[in-house]
């Protein structure tokens, strides 16, 4: 099997800059995902596989776009009420067998096809029917055309309504519905591990001992993987032994996609875990310029990516967000694989000592004047809460030095890079 991290990513002593990197993963990165048709109800949450093509005009026909009464514009008295004959009544999914005739008005719902003839629907709130004559006022509909819907108003035989790559929303499953499509073809959820090692490593729940730590970013990562829709598996906590390493790498490598780790893989130390890697496979060091994130370990074994984080939470969670979450969301297939940020003004002043990119937790607080985003009080990679604390990321750029309050800075929430 070919390798999915070539020499693009290999280590080299320069740092590289975060542009180049998000260049490299959205050129190089590919699909790894096999597809299958599901049927549309179960395809929420999934990534398109194909381009959808409208096969026919949503809506089929012009409709009335509510209730009240079908009409020619020219009856209308444009000096005063306008009194017509009701002559039929058109429900939806009942269309009218002849055309409107000059000089009178049907009955009409929403949803219910326009009869031939009628240019106008008049809402029943601007009417008085009584006795089979309804009166209109002076100037009940602004213009002809009013209040009706034309076919293919909102989707046109031939046009691409969804692109391949898309992660699938409930507005998505509606959209194809509308056009008829009964499954969809889509890509299959990749199988992901997750393990960490450590002798010091706990589970939670198990007693804690001098020394011990209980596991955390085993635990986060397996819940930001599984809010993107991956199917997770915990191969838990791995001794501080090469021999059961390896082997539960390669059985590993039998049937997932992806093996994940955080912590534990070092450039400049002997680890357990970089051992078992070079012996299954390869592994390089991806340095990038970035605050918070040492290298990430990015490793081959049997043509299935491994991909090492580092060991701080925070540093665990924001190199996940911001470089590991575009890795395997192109390995599944989607399109926007990069996170969208928002300009919001600063309620902060910071100076940057520059020379490469920086994530600032941040939250937003409201003002009568819009939003402002303020800085967390620590920037420690240690301190977890302050992800629970704060609603997003300040990105502040390489060539950035100072920032004052009220000057625009890129913020991305949190909601952008857990999906």
């Amino acid at each position: 099997m070919t390798p999915v991290f070539d020499c693009c990513f290999s280590h080299t002593d320069d740092m590289m800059p975060l542009p180049e990197a998000r260049r490299k993963i959205s050129e190089t990165v590919k699909s790894i995902a096999q597809t299958t048709s599901l049927p549309l109800r179960q395809c929420v949450g999934k990534i398109l596989a194909e381009d959808i093509i409208s096969p026919r005009n949503v809506p089929p026909h012009d409709n009335s776009a509510m209730d009240g009464y079908a009409l020619r514009f020219a009856d209308l008295n444009a000096n005063g009420e306008t009194k017509l004959p009701v002559t039929a009544r058109i429900a939806a999914g009942h269309p009218m067998d002849r055309p409107l005739k000059p000089g009178e008005t049907f009955r009409i719902f929403t949803g219910a096809p326009m009869p031939q003839g009628a240019d106008t629907v008049v809402m029943q709130e601007n009417t008085c029917e009584k006795d089979g004559i309804v009166t209109f006022a002076q100037g009940c509909a602004a213009k002809q055309g009013a209040n009706r819907r034309k076919a293919g108003e909102d989707i046109q035989t031939g046009d691409v309504v969804l692109k391949k790559g898309r992660k699938l929303r409930a507005a998505d499953i509606g959209v194809c519905a509308s056009i008829g499509k009964t499954d969809l073809n889509v890509y299959v959820p990749l199988k992901i591990a997750v393990f960490s090692t450590g002798d010091e490593i706990r589970d939670p729940g198990q007693d804690l001992e001098d020394g011990c730590i209980y596991d955390i970013n085993r635990y986060t990562v397996m819940s930001m993987l599984d809010s993107m829709g991956f199917e997770v598996t915990d191969l838990g906590i791995l001794p501080d032994d090469l021999t059961t390493i390896t082997d539960a790498l390669k059985h590993a490598a039998q049937d997932h996609d992806i093996l994940f780790t955080s912590g534990g893989v070092s450039m400049g130390e002997e680890d357990h875990v970089k051992s078992a890697v070079k012996t299954l496979g390869k592994i390089d060091f991806w340095r990038i310029a970035i605050k918070p994130g040492r290298p990430i370990a990015l490793g081959d074994i049997a043509g299935k990516p491994f991909i090492g984080l580092p060991g701080n939470p925070v540093a665990t969670l924001v190199t996940f967000m911001m470089i590991a979450r575009p890795m395997i969301a192109g390995f599944s297939g989607r399109s926007d694989i990069q996170s969208r940020s928002y300009k919001v003004a600063a309620a902060f002043e910071l100076d940057h000592k520059g020379g490469r990119y920086e994530w600032q937790r941040a939250y937003l607080k409201d003002t009568p004047y819009g939003p402002v985003v303020e800085l967390f009080n620590t920037t420690g990679s240690g301190v977890l809460t302050s992800m629970v604390k704060t609603d997003g990321l300040v990105e502040i750029p390489d060539h950035v030095h100072k920032i004052e309050a009220g000057d625009l800075v890129d913020f991305i929430p949190y909601s952008e890079v857990n999906q």
